[in-house]
């Protein structure tokens, strides 16, 4: 296993391979990994739809989504939230600000992609029609919930959710094995989930799952039955109330609080 001082330093290689990149490839990554995280989100509302008490079907939903970022990391792929410890090869000047931002923008379009490739065959399949529907309610409940969040509690919850993430992905590169990856990255994502923080890339899938569910008319009078409020569920919602807060959240989590402290603890010169 590595100390975190050659973590650290194994990051700055592997940023500077991931600024390289040919924007092509950033895309089609970026899509392997937002249908990655979207088919977890599948998971763990399912998980969530088939357990009554609240607080189970929340630990179960939040033991079925590490499998996100397990296929992230071991299949290969580019994972926007993850990639916000690119700040580290920036503060080391091993790549510049438009090598960071360029990574960030076009992975983060792939990544938004390959969820809404998801969606539509979550869609297409007619997966929400499970358990009679219930989990097309699930599905609406998530989506709604989350759209009905404040600027400040998103932005705050998406902070808590990417500094666990980054973690997640700096204890999986400190292992040499595929079972030690897989054990350093479950309990940070386990923990995130279970305590309902707000993940922008999971979001890419939640919240457009729940609007094209909540747009067949079975299903959103099923959720209104079951005590849902859809009213605030729209598309400019998902984008000004969620994903935009939750964005900057998450890279306030995942530069600042997780890149820039370590970078600053094990590759600052200097006193």
């Amino acid at each position: 296993m590595l100390s975190p001082k050659e973590v650290a330093e194994r990051y700055v290689s592997i940023g500077k391979g991931k600024a390289a990149l040919p924007v092509g490839r950033m895309l089609a990554l970026g899509m392997l990994a937002g249908a990655f995280i979207a088919l977890a989100a599948v998971g763990a509302n399912t998980a969530l739809s088939t357990v009554q008490n609240p607080s189970l079907g929340k630990l179960a939903s939040a033991c079925v989504f590490p499998g996100g970022l397990a296929m992230v990391l071991l299949a290969g792929s580019e994972l926007f939230t993850g990639n916000c410890l690119l700040v580290i090869p920036l503060l080391q000047k091993e790549i510049g600000w438009g090598g960071l931002l360029r990574n960030w923008l076009f992975v983060y379009i792939g990544n938004l992609l390959g969820s809404l490739l998801i969606v539509a065959l979550a869609a297409g399949g007619g997966q929400w029609g499970l358990f009679s529907g219930q989990l097309a309610v699930t599905t609406i409940k998530v989506a709604a919930a989350k759209a009905g969040l404040s600027f400040p509690a998103a932005f705050c919850l998406g902070v808590c959710c990417n500094f666990l993430v980054c973690i997640a992905v700096w204890i999986s590169f400190a292992a040499d094995s595929v079972g030690g990856k897989l054990a350093g990255l479950f309990f940070p994502i386990m923990l995130f989930v279970l305590s309902g923080f707000e993940h922008s890339v999971a979001n890419m899938y939640y919240i457009p799952a729940g609007l094209a569910a909540a747009a067949n008319p079975a299903f959103a009078a099923q959720a209104v039955e079951a005590g849902v409020d859809i009213s605030g569920l729209t598309w400019s919602a998902f984008f000004l109330r969620n994903l935009l807060p939750v964005t900057l959240g998450n890279i306030v989590g995942g530069s600042i609080l997780v890149g820039c402290v370590y970078w600053y603890c094990y590759l600052r010169k200097g006193k």
